[in-house]
């Protein structure tokens, strides 16, 4: 299959026309007539994942590997040092971000894996939905859905009617929607001051654990057009004691 084949299921999918403007979704490594034998989706990409792949794969990532402007690949740093591996391997990088984000994961994660399939999108990033639960009891469930082993909070009330939510790093969308509770990630001491003092409690979902099921759904969605994939995932850089 050609890069320009999947490419073209992709946009599709989630229009790469649709990404932010600092973002740098799309066909990273490689060309569009070349060809692949295997497909693997990942959040990320560490070195393990490039050094078990075998030549001539196509990884579709979440975060681009390549997102800044890059002056010099010295190959003992990331990402230099795998984008010399995948060179030497003909290995090929499309990734979807936030094009993805806004077409696909963020309304994936909710329906799907926490459950609240009735919501409303309020611009392209956040989704709102009722709760009417204890503060408490709504925390619960999140740790328990994500299963994550220690969950962040900030407890502004003691009910929870609405809820916003967005995968990733959504603090910078905090001010766009009203409601009780914002569920995200990346979440900073002053944020979550300010959000304590204005009434809004946090649960702070993490980045990879809230971005982790990125292989999942495209892979769902892939699989109707035919095409079939690996899932795998990146490493989580953090771990909790």
């Amino acid at each position: 299959m050609k890069i320009a084949q999947i490419y073209a299921i992709l946009d599709e999918l989630a229009p790469f026309c649709d990404q932010e403007s600092w973002d740098n979704s799309g066909l990273l490594i490689g060309s569009f007539d070349d060809e692949f034998d295997d497909l693997i989706l990942s959040l990320d990409l560490d070195f393990d994942l490039i050094k078990n792949a075998k030549p001539n794969s196509l990884f579709i990532t979440h975060h681009p590997l390549i997102f800044k402007g890059l002056k010099s690949l010295d190959s003992s740093k990331f990402p230099s040092n795998l984008i010399k591996e995948m060179i030497k391997k003909d290995i090929k990088l499309i990734s979807m971000h936030t094009n993805f984000d806004k077409h696909i994961l963020n309304k994936f994660v909710l329906s799907q894996i926490l459950g609240y399939k009735n919501f409303t999108q309020i611009g392209d990033f956040v989704l709102k939905f009722e709760v009417n639960k204890s503060f408490e009891e709504f925390a619960k469930e999140i740790k328990n859905r994500l299963s994550i082993s220690n969950l962040r909070v900030v407890k502004a009330g003691e009910f929870v009617k609405t809820a916003a939510f967005c995968t990733g790093s959504g603090a910078d969308l905090i001010g766009e929607f009203e409601a009780d509770c914002f569920l995200s990630g990346d979440f900073k001491y002053h944020t979550a001051l300010e959000c304590y003092e204005n009434k809004l409690s946090l649960i702070d979902i993490g980045h990879f654990e809230s971005e982790r099921f990125f292989g999942d759904c495209l892979a769902l969605a892939l699989q109707k057009s035919g095409v079939f994939a690996t899932i795998t995932n990146s490493i989580n850089p953090f771990e909790y004691r």
